[in-house]
């Protein structure tokens, strides 16, 4: 008798479901749905103009190059133009430092399978970001959620955590954030609070890998240098740092960087080798471009100014629609490309996107965003991909939902 497949499975994803989100925006293919589900950038600010030239100049140089294999660590010119860009935010690495991945989610996966056993502990914001918990998921780690507040991440609650873990139970493989403009919930953290988790992960040698999609996207207020600056101001080392190109330039190149320890790149140059082999030479080309051969200042403050302008739509349109006594609230993020909004605890908003569908609708419900102790009434809503008008319908459309919901006006 045949065996089912599930029992031919391995241990470490017999129970994993995958990204969550990516199964969510499966479900949205009505043309007449505004979706305030994905991460998208606005194929306004892409630079199409600039992409074909770089290509054709690509195309006739070095044809058969690009169409060929690249080195697994990556191509040379687009680490050194890497070594240049993240200078400019006050970070300096060398060669050995940096490793090219397929998009940041590839470095999230190398983070993952490079320190983590099942059973490991990592801990992570709450919420944070669905792809992080895909990626550490297939591990079958313990996942360790601490509140964020307005400032970031809860330092005390951090270290009373660690301090409950540390003999007794063993300590956390590292700790996971996304410090600018967090995802989901666009919230930063602020200087104070990045030296004293900087303090805590030296106190108790606990790593820190810090995602960064977002950095150049602030809109207001002053910027806060990373944690892996900040880390190289004191000892050094105790932070990874995972970038994209996607938010910086397009998604479509899914190509992305990792910074860190010589060491840790090695292991994870190795662990490529395994998976992916390598990332597509053209994309990275053309990423090099981007950084060397564009104007990175006027593209970046078109970026800030055409989305910032749409978060303040978006947040003019919840005051709005949504004033104090429907017991709705939201963040105020300084930058990003999201925003947080929690509705009253009597709304399940898994069942509210099936409801908001109707109205043509969308937006990603909260449960998606926390690895253990779901909480099911808030959502992550987009700003960067819908247009400013778009935008204001889409709210109006989430108010009249709630308002015809038969528990009544929210």
């Amino acid at each position: 008798m045949k065996s089912p497949w599930s029992t031919r499975y391995s241990m470490n994803m017999q129970d994993y479901t995958g990204y969550a989100i990516g199964k969510l925006l499966a479900l949205i293919e009505d043309p007449e749905i505004i979706s305030l589900a994905g991460g998208l950038p606005s194929p306004r600010m892409f630079l199409q103009s600039e992409l074909v030239e770089e290509t054709q100049r690509c195309f006739s140089d070095r044809l058969e190059r690009v169409m060929q294999y690249s080195t697994i660590r990556g191509e040379k010119d687009l680490i050194e133009a890497v070594i240049a860009f993240l200078r400019r935010d006050g970070i300096r690495v060398a060669p050995e430092n940096v490793m090219i991945t397929t998009s940041a989610q590839q470095g999230l996966d190398l983070a993952g399978r490079l320190f983590l056993d099942p059973g490991d502990a990592v801990v992570l914001e709450r919420p944070t970001f669905g792809g992080a918990i895909a990626a550490f998921q297939m591990q079958r780690p313990e996942f360790l959620g601490v509140e964020l507040t307005d400032d970031g991440l809860d330092i005390d609650r951090l270290e009373t955590l660690l301090k409950r873990r540390d003999g007794a139970q063993s300590l956390p493989k590292f700790i996971y954030v996304v410090p600018d403009f967090q995802n989901p919930s666009g919230v930063t953290m602020g200087l104070d609070r990045r030296r004293a988790l900087l303090d805590l992960a030296e106190r108790f040698d606990v790593p820190v890998v810090e995602d960064s999609p977002y950095r150049t996207l602030r809109y207001r207020g002053a910027d806060i240098p990373s944690l892996f600056a900040l880390d190289q101001q004191r000892s050094g080392e105790h932070v990874i740092g995972i970038y994209t190109f996607s938010k910086l330039f397009c998604p479509g190149m899914r190509v992305g960087f990792t910074i860190g320890p010589p060491e840790v790149i090695e292991r994870m140059t190795r662990i490529k080798e395994g998976g992916t082999l390598c990332t597509p030479k053209y994309n990275q080309d053309m990423c090099t471009a981007f950084l060397t051969r564009m104007d990175l200042d006027g593209y970046f403050a078109r970026c800030r100014e055409y989305y910032g302008a749409k978060m303040e739509t978006l947040l003019e349109a919840l005051t709005e629609q949504f004033p104090p006594h429907r017991g709705i609230s939201w963040t105020r993020p300084e930058g990003g490309m999201f925003l947080w909004v929690s509705l009253p605890r009597t709304v399940d908003t898994r069942q509210f996107f099936h409801e908001a569908l109707a109205f043509r609708v969308a937006f990603v419900p909260g449960e998606a965003f926390y690895a253990e102790r779901h909480e099911h009434h808030h959502m992550r809503v987009n700003f960067s991909f819908p247009s400013r008008k778009q935008l204001g319908e889409a709210i109006r459309r989430l108010s009249d939902c709630l308002s015809a919901r038969p528990s009544g006006e929210a």
